[in-house]
């Protein structure tokens, strides 16, 4: 079977996604009776919908617990290998990434679930590795979760390279390490691709140098466009003294409206007067207390980010000015976003009609053969 190239190396200069349609309410933390429901059903739909728009991928986010609330915000998550095998199977052209969380899922296991899932999707899947953080989570499975961040990082590193070479070995070979061992070991069939996507989310110091010497794509938040562009110029200098090419993405949270004053006072609709503010609260608390993607001083100021769109970029207005700070994020060396909405299905069709177009005529993006 032909296969063209990867939807994440493509040449489109500003490259497009969804984030968290897995999870109840996406990454809106709101009451709103709109709010996202992760049904498969609109999985579907919304896949099918993005396909046809030349969207580069869908990525989800791996929650076991809830984040409690009037709403218990993710308490309702579809497993991200088996949502991406069947998104697989219901698409042509999309990348559709697993998120695996190192801890929690062995390597060999993980090397042969995606590497069958590239065989049959043509080399379709991708894999954001995630080192782990929420405490309730390793509290559920009854794993410690190591107070040091860098003892969290060397355990996924050894893991990573454990599937890099389950998937390139074609003869069987034992592992010794510090965190797996297996004697005899081999994974047949590998994957289609030859070079995978990886994206890892990295704020901490130990996280920047696991995505620098593994990921192809960085994916972090960004709250302005001069933080955005002191991103990119740090890791594309942390990249390139280890010979190596790292993108960043970011993620978005898309309001968008024929007028401004609309696209406004929805989001205060949804992300204020109808947020549910006790999952946000929790959220934030565990995000403070066990990761490092936010620092304290960022978590207090986009608290209201966080009800909005777990801490997205805001894109509020009008297709045009949608468009506009599209192109500026671009301009600052983002080299894509992921895009969240209330309800993806029924707010992604105005999107694709109105500002698909102006991206193009921008020279962000190709236009869909």
């Amino acid at each position: 079977m032909n296969r063209t190239p990867a939807p994440m190396f493509n040449e489109n200069r500003l490259k497009l996604g969804t984030f968290s349609a897995n999870c109840s309410g996406g990454m809106a933390v709101t009451k709103v009776p709109e709010r996202w429901n992760n049904d498969w059903a609109n999985n579907l739909d919304l896949v099918k919908q993005c396909d046809d728009a030349g969207i580069e991928f869908m990525l989800p986010i791996a929650r076991w617990i809830g984040y409690g609330g009037e709403t218990d915000f993710h308490g309702n998550v579809l497993e991200t290998v088996t949502w991406a095998a069947g998104l697989a199977a219901h698409s042509q052209n999309i990348q559709v990434f697993a998120t695996v969380h190192t801890a929690f899922n062995h390597p060999i296991v993980v090397a042969k679930q995606l590497a069958t899932l590239d065989q049959f999707s043509n080399g379709r899947i991708g894999l954001n590795v995630v080192a782990g953080w929420n405490k309730p989570e390793y509290d559920a499975f009854g794993v410690d979760l190591p107070s040091d961040h860098s003892d969290r990082y060397a355990m996924a590193q050894e893991w990573f390279e454990y599937v890099q070479k389950l998937w390139t070995c074609d003869t069987a070979f034992d592992w010794e390490g510090n965190f797996y061992q297996g004697k005899g070991v081999y994974s047949l069939p590998h994957p289609v691709q030859p070079k995978m996507p990886i994206i890892n989310a990295a704020g901490s110091e130990e996280g920047r140098v696991f995505a620098m010497r593994n990921a192809d794509f960085l994916f972090t938040p960004v709250f302005d466009f001069d933080q955005a562009k002191a991103t990119v110029v740090d890791i594309t200098e942390r990249a390139a003294n280890v010979k190596r090419k790292v993108d960043v993405l970011t993620l978005c949270t898309v309001v968008c409206r024929p007028t401004q004053q609309e696209a406004d006072d929805y989001l205060h609709w949804y992300a204020d007067e109808q947020a549910d503010w006790g999952a946000v609260d929790n959220l934030m608390t565990l995000q403070g207390m066990h990761a490092q993607s936010f620092t304290p001083e960022a978590l207090a100021m986009y608290r209201d980010r966080m009800a909005a769109g777990h801490g997205g970029f805001p894109l509020v207005g009008t297709p045009d000015a949608i468009a506009d700070l599209l192109e500026k994020l671009s301009e600052t060396g983002i080299a894509g976003t992921t895009l969240a909405f209330v309800d993806y299905a029924k707010e992604f069709p105005y999107f694709r009609q109105e500002v698909l177009p102006r991206l193009e005529a921008k020279g962000l993006r190709q236009p869909v053969s």
